[in-house]
């Protein structure tokens, strides 16, 4: 027969954020626990609130799967002394086992233990949870209290421990898990008892929790909707910054009601960005659009609680935001006043790093950077001179109010004190989109001289920081060099930037260089295999001669694409048996046709100097295309009617350096000595 258990940890509010998290790794946790023991269930349901975590595992067996095990004991050599009696080993042995030397069988020439270990009821089983899950579950925050050594996110008040309507209980600190729990902490904070464990939610409920955190998230999306559409309204949630902001809310929330407050127009003056972050980073608050898209002076926020006394709640929320608006309009009218060139001229006092030096050297450097990278993607002379003027002035925003007072607005402030002073477009555009992607998966600069901008800062802010010996190590990534990197990788793929950079950044005074280099391919390597590349092809791509990473973000891919093809295991083991001979042409010369001895040494010569001509530019398919159609036919023919390695050095040598060519040419691509086609 199957049971239902319910776990809850009430506690101290969490901070939102920490919330999902946490209510992931105990269900994680437990189950690992329950298969651990071979405590057979079904599923495992999650709740969660700012003030419990809570999980529901359905389908329970009564108790754990009973297992016969066999365990390999002493060789029967030493198992007896010389007067035939169990020597200390086989003793020790069956004591460990639970056994007696008697009781072992011997199998050709050891001694085994047979040993059935019954199954355990569920119960003593589950009232190890407090040790064995609660207590080893890790935060990236954590809080003791009183005088108790025991670290948990937040102190813990109560605790529920039920199999089906039977109390498991174990005790952690001074808490002892029974089956009482509590309702809303204004609403109905009174302790109440459960007396099933699938009771749970629906009595939550009753006491205004609504426990289960998806359909709290959607009756908060529902309430936003239907106000919006009371009054035409469009309310955007379905975006990255917005799907946030829900799951942040739905995590600050037990009885969810939302509401409407409002803003006197005036403040619609200052740019919407501004208005925005004040409502939504801020307040987390749902800024609100009219019919036509225009910012309108209304917000949606979510109450903990029902709709009584709302009008105070409506009062105290615009109360706050004011105050923020206030501040907002102020510092707009007086950044207005300011001179970018003066800015400028004071970010030689403001520190990058202590280590590094200060913004303006980060600038210039940058600067230099820049205007490489402009010569790759081929700009042209006017927007060169844009990148130019943008890497001048790009960081002069941090000295303003607003962005000193909300500096979540870094670049986008930039953007319209530069236009306001003159600037032209793409320079302007490039000041908001050098901190761009702001995020893993986060938008890309959408303008060429954004892109090299920010591509510029990326590369200046890794080499900076490695130069001076502070390299992520772990999941310790203080200042985000990883996120450089991979949004230094995503713009280079977006515009197919094909450059090596190692000769790229050989020329420019860092330290550790080569520490950067493989920081970087460690970045591709992740962004190859987040699109479900096999990972030998991967490896095999990371691996060529040149650190151009528009080809490794396009060879993978294409690779992949065709491992499946009939002639795609041919052309690897070809062109593997190409690369490995090509190891032995140390110090063999050039090729000399003259020393050709068979038409297949020709062919392939002829072959691989018309590769070589037009290689660069063709596409990683035009190259896969050609290595199949021309290449590995030439390879075989050359495999069955000529002998590499020759007894003539000076033949063996020349047919060598022929390898060698053609492997330098393929290995651009990838080492596909690395690609498995077993």
């Amino acid at each position: 027969m199957m049971a239902n258990y319910l776990l809850e940890i009430g506690l101290e509010e969490m901070p939102a954020h920490l919330v999902t998290p946490a209510i992931n790794q105990l269900a994680e946790r437990l189950s690992d626990f329950l298969n651990e023991n071979r405590l057979n269930f079904d599923l495992i349901r999650k709740f969660s609130t700012p003030r419990r975590l809570a999980v529901l595992v359905e389908g329970l067996a009564e108790s754990s799967e009973a297992m016969d095990e066999e365990v390999k004991g002493p060789s029967a050599k030493i198992a007896k002394d010389a007067e035939g009696n169990w020597s200390k080993a086989i003793q020790g042995f069956s004591r460990g086992q639970g056994l007696t030397p008697d009781d072992l069988v011997l199998k050709g020439d050891y001694y085994f233990a047979n040993k059935h270990i019954a199954g355990v009821a569920a119960q003593e089983i589950l009232a190890k949870v407090g040790t064995e899950v609660i207590s080893k579950m890790q935060f990236k925050t954590y809080m003791k209290w009183g005088n108790n050594s025991f670290l948990f996110v937040r102190p813990i008040q109560w605790m529920v421990s039920l199999l089906d309507a039977e109390v498991v209980p174990f005790e952690l600190l001074d808490v002892t898990a029974g089956n009482t729990t509590r309702g809303h902490r204004f609403l109905s904070n009174q302790e109440f008892t459960i007396e099933k464990a699938t009771d749970y939610a629906q009595l939550l409920n009753t006491n205004f929790v609504m426990v289960d955190a998806r359909a709290r998230k959607a009756e908060i999306s529902k309430q936003i909707k239907e106000i919006a559409t009371e009054h035409g309204w469009k309310v955007e949630l379905a975006d990255e910054k917005h799907v946030e902001l829900l799951e942040e809310v739905n995590n600050l929330v037990e009885y969810p009601t939302a509401f409407v407050g409002s803003f006197n127009e005036k403040y619609l003056s200052v740019p919407e960005e501004v208005l925005v972050t004040s409502m939504r980073d801020n307040q987390r608050y749902f800024e609100v659009y009219t019919a036509e898209g225009k910012l309108a002076s209304h917000f949606i926020s979510v109450r903990n609680g029902n709709a009584e006394g709302m009008e105070n709640v409506i009062l105290g929320n615009e109360k706050v935001l004011v105050a923020r608006l206030e501040d907002a309009e102020f510092f707009w009218k007086e950044d207005q006043k300011l001179k970018i060139a003066d800015l400028v001229k004071k970010l030689e006092n403001v520190t990058f790093h202590a280590k590094i030096g200060s913004i303006t050297e980060h600038m210039a450097r940058t600067k230099a950077i820049a205007a490489h990278l402009a010569d790759i993607a081929q700009l042209t002379e006017t927007e060169k001179a844009d990148v130019a003027r943008a890497a001048d002035i790009y960081k002069f925003d941090l000295l303003t109010g607003m962005v000193g007072e909300f500096d979540e607005l870094q670049g986008v402030m930039g953007e319209k004190y530069a236009l306001l002073a003159g600037e032209n477009a793409n320079v302007a555009a490039a000041i908001r989109e050098h901190y761009m992607p702001v995020s893993a998966e986060g938008e890309l600069p959408s303008t060429v001289v954004g892109s090299v901008l920010a591509a510029a800062d990326k590369i200046d802010s890794i080499l900076s920081f490695f130069s001076v010996g502070l390299i992520p190590s772990g999941s310790n990534d203080p200042y985000a060099l990883r996120r450089a990197a991979q949004g230094l990788t995503r713009i280079i793929e977006k515009y197919n930037w094909h450059f090596d950079f190692s000769d790229f950044i050989a020329t420019l005074d860092y330290a550790n260089k080569e520490q950067v280099i493989d920081f970087l391919k460690g970045r591709v390597q992740k962004l190859l295999l987040d699109k479900k590349i096999r990972h030998d092809i991967v490896e095999a791509t990371i691996a060529a001669d040149t650190m151009d990473i528009a080809s490794m973000m396009e060879v993978a891919p294409m690779l992949n694409g065709h491992k499946d093809d009939a002639q795609f295991k041919p052309a690897v083991e070809n062109i593997s048996r190409v690369i490995n001979l090509a190891k032995k042409a140390d110090h063999v010369g050039t090729v000399s046709s003259e020393l050709f001895e068979n038409d297949a040494e020709a062919v392939l010569y002829e072959v691989t100097e018309e590769l070589e001509a037009g290689w660069a530019s063709l596409s990683a398919s035009e190259k896969y295309d050609t290595l199949v159609s021309k290449v590995v036919p030439a390879i075989n023919t050359f495999f069955e009617k000529v002998m590499v390695m020759a007894e003539d050095e000076k033949v063996r040598n020349n047919r060598l350096a022929l390898l060698s060519d053609l492997s330098s040419l393929t290995g651009t691509m990838a080492d596909f000595s690395l690609i498995n086609t077993k």
